[in-house]
Formats: structure tokens, sequence, C-alpha cells
């Protein structure tokens, strides 16, 4: 069955015309750019809790805010919602070749190489395309860019043999972070070269490393707030209790969450 995207672009047509919504009218790309992020945020978020009528919603949220700047982008004289619509169609036709014409690529791994073969191919000639590190927005999370620049440099065969290397530049990492701090160093640049170093150990790892740290975020913060119910239990609060007693508490939490799983 197939849906037809033309209600809601009649319902932002009349959003954004003469008699349009007055908060409506007064975006643009920029004032929207916000909303976007939010958007997707919120839909990862769906995900996570596996609540369909919740994606569902959200996806919903994201077509609008594409809608929106579709219609802007037309108002303006640049392009309309057909044209996005034609130029990702072409463009997924373009660069699946193993399904529309006759490449070969037999894995997930191939799939990618092919990918990055036709970028370079379609961006011959603009200054961007000189390097392979190209096409990174500098909104993505430090983690996320972490794991696409390692990738990108791995599909040119600069990597590590295997997991040992991460492992070993762990530890290496962690001595340059002491001699830092003992020193004159940059620390922060030190830290920094650490989280490069964890990505690259998640990625052999094949565990996604926002992911990974997002729960590991939310596994310190339910326990905290565990600790927090049992200090108002006793009530009292944080400066009456010692770092060790803290941490005793923290380690009953942790038994009792465990059992709780």
């Amino acid at each position: 069955m197939e849906y037809d995207v033309k209600p809601i672009t009649d319902v932002m047509n009349t959003l954004l015309g003469e008699n349009g919504c007055p908060w409506d009218k007064e975006q643009t790309h920029e004032s929207l750019r916000k909303n976007l992020l939010e958007e997707a945020h919120e839909v990862v978020e769906a995900i996570d809790c596996n609540d369909m009528e919740h994606l569902k919603e959200e996806l919903g949220d994201v077509l609008l805010q594409v809608v929106f700047h579709a219609r802007l982008a037309e108002q303006e004289g640049h392009f309309n919602f057909n044209d996005v619509v034609i130029a990702i169609t072409e463009k997924m036709i373009r660069r699946h070749p193993h399904i529309f014409a006759d490449v070969q690529a037999d894995n997930a791994e191939a799939v990618l190489t092919n990918w990055e073969e036709i970028k370079k191919k379609e961006k011959a000639g603009k200054p961007e395309a000189q390097s392979v590190m190209s096409k990174l927005p500098p909104t993505l999370p430090a983690l996320m860019k972490a794991e696409k620049v390692q990738q990108k440099a791995h599909r040119v065969g600069f990597d590590w043999d295997d997991i040992e290397g991460p492992k070993a530049k762990i530890v290496e990492e962690l001595g340059e972070i002491d001699a830092a701090m003992a020193g004159s160093g940059d620390v922060e640049e030190e830290v920094g070269d650490l989280l490069f170093s964890a990505v690259n150990l998640a990625r052999f790892a094949k565990v996604d490393p926002e992911q990974a740290l997002n729960r590991s975020v939310q596994k310190f913060t339910d326990r905290f707030r565990a600790m927090e119910a049992k200090i108002m239990l006793d009530k009292k609060d944080f400066s009456q209790y010692t770092l060790k007693e803290l941490d005793e508490i923290w380690d009953i939490c942790k038994i009792e969450m465990k059992k709780n799983l």
C-alpha cells in the first residue's frame, strides 16, 4: 500500500500561506535548526524504549521538519519537497549498484567500501572531496564523530590489526595523562586521546560507544537515585556521611538493583 504525503505538505503550505500561522511564518532554516535535532533525539529515545507508538509519532515530527524546511526553500526559490524526494531516491539507487546494477558486494563491509568510493566520485573536483575525512558534520556528538573518523580511516587500510592495538593504546594514553598532570603537558589533549582510544576499542568490540556511554550514565543515575532514597529514609543529607560510608551505601544499592533485574 502506498501512502501520500500530500496532506502534510498541504497543511504546511496553508500554515506558511498568506493567512497562515504567525509563528510558522516567522521561522527560518536557522530558527528551526534546534527543532530538527530535538526531534531526532526523541526518535532515538522511542527506539531505545522499544515504544512503537511513540516511534510512529516522533518519526512524524521529523517528517514535519523535513516538509517545513522544504517549503521554506521553495518560497525562497531553491527547491521543493518533490526535489528532496527525487534527490534522495536517485542517490540511493546510485549508491547501491550491487542492487540496481551489476557491481558485486557480498557483505556489509563491501557495501560500505563501495558507498565511500561512489561518494568520492560524486564529489570529484570539489574541495571537500580531496580528503577521506570530508562530510563530517561539526554538530555530531564527539563519540559518534570519533567513530566515524575511525571507520573512514579503516576503509582505506589505516587501522589496527586487531583489538590488542586499541587496548595497548589505552594503557599508553593513561601513562601520558599521568605525565601531563605531573609536568606541563596538555591534560585535556591527553584525556581526549584516551577517549578516542576507548572509541577504537568499542569499535573493535562491535559496541556503539554512544549507546554504551548512555547506558553507563543511566546506570549511574539510577543507582545514585537509589542511594538518595536510602539517605532520605535516614533523614540525613550527603554532608553527614563520609565518602567511605557513601561507597558502602552505593554498593548496597548496586547489589539490590542487580537482584531486581
